[in-house]
């Protein structure tokens, strides 16, 4: 079809319900980005739906187009193909049919990139905590290979919540850049450990309860408050939703138009 006007590149099997998709524009340029935000992909009602999938809940038109937006994973700095780390949700409408593209394969991208979710708000000078639950973190990572990190002092810790340790897209890549950069701190945790095929060494808590715990206050040595730090959501709304009540008892704010506040959300259901 002649609006499939992108070409799959990459396709990463990370567990067996999650993918990270490499996506290169046929005959455009990808347009410019801000880490955080989040871009369309479609494909037609004719494409196949991968194998296990549960039949489509509606009859569609074969040339029916089927769109929905996902975060971006990629570097906002290099932009030789755009990334997408995605759940297979198999009674849905468009995951199924992703999870039945192949390299080569043909598919539509959207030209701009929109979403709030980003840097911009959060002055120099603060630090930043960014969770997330499974394919939440993929923001994240786009911020992180963007330079967010940069100079200055400013420390970010990444906690990232999954069901198992499989579950914890870009670990190896955020273990890297721990080793590497002094002031990054990456905190995975794993809660389903009984479904572990070798024992979890790491946190088996929700992320909210690693929050109320203070784990980011031990590993930098200080105290995150609505002064110093602002903090990112991305995830599962049940996990936003404590963690705005974790936060609350210590005076941080949902971040708004004016420029108040210090916590920034993306949920998805």
């Amino acid at each position: 079809m002649e609006q499939l006007n992108s070409i799959v590149t990459q396709v990463i099997q990370v567990s067996p319900s999650m993918k990270i998709f490499r996506i290169v524009p046929d005959g455009w340029a990808l347009p410019d980005f801000t880490p955080g935000q989040f871009a369309a992909l479609a494909l037609p009602a004719s494409a196949p739906r991968a194998e296990g999938s549960e039949p489509d809940y509606e009859q569609m038109a074969p040339d029916k187009m089927i769109k929905r937006v996902y975060s971006i994973a990629s570097s906002s700095i290099s932009k030789q193909f755009i990334e997408f780390y995605i759940t297979w949700v198999r009674s849905g409408a468009m995951t199924p049919r992703l999870f039945a593209l192949n390299i080569g394969d043909r598919i539509e991208l959207g030209k701009k990139a929109v979403g709030m979710f980003t840097l911009d708000q959060v002055p120099a000078d603060h630090n930043v905590v960014l969770i997330a639950t499974g394919t939440g973190v993929a923001p994240y990572v786009s911020m992180l290979r963007s330079n967010v990190l940069g100079a200055g002092n400013r420390k970010i810790a990444v906690i990232h919540g999954a069901s198992n340790s499989w579950d914890l897209g870009y670990s190896s890549e955020l273990m890297l850049l721990q080793s590497i950069a002094d002031r990054f701190t990456y905190l995975p945790t794993v809660i389903d450990v009984h479904k572990e095929p070798v024992p979890w060494g790491g946190d088996t808590r929700f992320v909210q309860e690693m929050w109320a715990g203070g784990v980011v206050e031990k590993a930098w040595g200080i105290k995150p408050t609505p002064e110093n730090t602002h903090i990112f959501l991305c995830g599962n709304p049940k996990m936003v939703q404590s963690m705005f009540d974790v936060l609350g008892t210590q005076n941080f704010l949902e971040y708004k138009k004016d420029g108040f506040g210090q916590i920034h959300v993306e949920s998805w259901g």
